[in-house]
């Protein structure tokens, strides 16, 4: 039977977090799901753990590309009508597909949602601060900032995902930023206020921390919208961002006495044929 529900989980060498993220999904109540595991160049045995669950789940695996390419790869392979997200360091609640289901096939006009989160930082639970609120509807403007939507608590249509092109597979970091501004400026992104996902963190393999100065790659992101045609004032508010994100990059290269790069983050304002590369 086809399954209505694509469940995509990108990983590298995270055994035996990614076998409770498996155990999370194969406990959903909502059954009319597949599972795809993809991994990404692990070499931590991974791939032979897989093989015991036969059937349960379908397993791909690709060079070290990027936990974008992984997430672009299970969608390929994908068969559902939705799509959902889950990072091997996360866990879902037994009900999260069955609520994020009938919310979907309630709500024809919905393209997109997600649901609230609990976070655990190093096994103690804590409070988002008040910036992370996440809103409902139009929240392109309050995405600018930083990221208002987590892989993990979001369901899709696979239409939508294909439309704006899916995860940007040149970024390392912060790829997920990137897709939810692309895909917000235009399309309302509801939350279901129930906290369904359990978003685990301060680990010390958790790819926010493995790359320093994220707002790098979030100038990039806001880069691409202005040079995409964004127009009125969404393009207002997005230079606003990047004005603000560039100058803080600036005065802190610096400080350090690094001048070069101070002249690139600054040329990132420059007219659309600059390019940015966000090495530093």
């Amino acid at each position: 039977m086809q399954p209505l529900v694509s469940v995509v989980i990108p990983t590298h060498n995270r055994w035996p977090m990614l076998c409770d993220a498996i155990q999370s999904v194969l406990g959903q109540s909502y059954k009319g799901f597949e599972l795809i595991v993809v991994d990404d160049g692990s070499q931590d045995g991974t791939a032979d753990h897989l093989r015991r669950y036969g059937t349960h789940l379908r397993f791909f695996s690709q060079r070290r590309r990027g936990v974008a390419a992984a997430r672009n790869l299970g969608v390929r392979c994908a068969r559902g009508r939705y799509l959902a997200f889950l990072d091997s360091d996360d866990l879902w609640q037994p009900k999260k597909l069955e609520v994020q289901v009938a919310f979907m096939e309630e709500r024809p006009e919905a393209q997109i949602c997600q649901t609230e989160e609990i976070w655990i930082r190093r096994g103690r639970r804590v409070n988002p601060k008040r910036r992370h609120r996440k809103p409902s509807g139009d929240i392109f403007r309050a995405s600018l900032d930083l990221c208002l939507v987590s892989p993990s608590a979001v369901m899709m249509t696979r239409e939508l995902f294909e439309r704006v092109g899916g995860f940007d597979e040149t970024f390392i970091v912060c790829e997920d930023y990137d897709l939810w501004l692309r895909v917000s400026v235009d399309t309302p992104v509801y939350l279901i206020p129930e906290p369904l996902v359990l978003k685990r963190g301060g680990h010390k393999d958790q790819l926010s921390r493995s790359t320093w100065g994220l707002d790098r790659f979030r100038v990039r992101a806001l880069r691409k919208l202005v040079d995409g045609g964004l127009c009125g004032e969404k393009r207002n508010w997005t230079l606003e961002t990047l004005a603000n994100k560039v100058a803080i990059l600036t005065q802190g290269a610096r400080k350090r006495g690094r001048e070069r790069e101070a002249l690139g983050y600054e040329s990132i304002l420059d007219p659309p044929s600059s390019i940015f590369d966000p090495r530093p």
